[in-house]
């Protein structure tokens, strides 16, 4: 369900590949439902492409946001991005307890929370798939430049 959810750099939110054009992606905002395009010279991310630093390895953004779904029975996380630094650490301790406490910032906290919130509020809930769909989005993109 979360086919080609991306994240555009100096954008906020997220968006949903709608299509491509020849030098452009036409990507719809899943905080207005506007659609706008989005350009080669853009940061553009797809969901799967993003993973959590652990103390051992990395966990990709999809296990994390799953992590999440089941401690928060598929509801909206408990903790807003405007709690206190301690109280969003402690909330991505219960998601993630191994999470690096020196690489993974209060900003990164405050985006998976902010991310994860737009996803269940727009019905996308499946992330168990994002993978799969990342891997296409970003050949649409690799694509989209050539």
């Amino acid at each position: 369900m979360l086919k080609k959810i991306l994240a555009i750099s100096g954008k906020p939110g997220l968006y949903k590949l709608v299509s491509q054009g020849k030098n452009m992606l036409v990507v719809e905002s899943l905080l207005n439902g506007k659609r706008t395009p989005a350009y080669n010279h853009e940061k553009i991310i797809s969901l799967g492409d993003i993973a959590m630093f652990t103390d051992s390895d990395e966990v990709p953004l999809n296990e994390v946001f799953e992590s999440m779904k089941q401690l928060e029975n598929g509801g909206k996380a408990s903790v807003s991005t405007k709690d206190s630094e301690k109280t969003l650490r402690e909330y991505l301790g219960k998601v993630l307890p191994n999470f690096d406490r020196d690489r993974v910032y209060t900003a990164d906290i405050k985006k998976l929370i902010s991310w994860y919130n737009l996803l269940i509020d727009n019905g996308y809930n499946n992330f168990e798939d994002l993978d799969s769909y990342a891997a296409e989005a970003q050949e649409n993109i690799a694509h989209d430049k050539a």
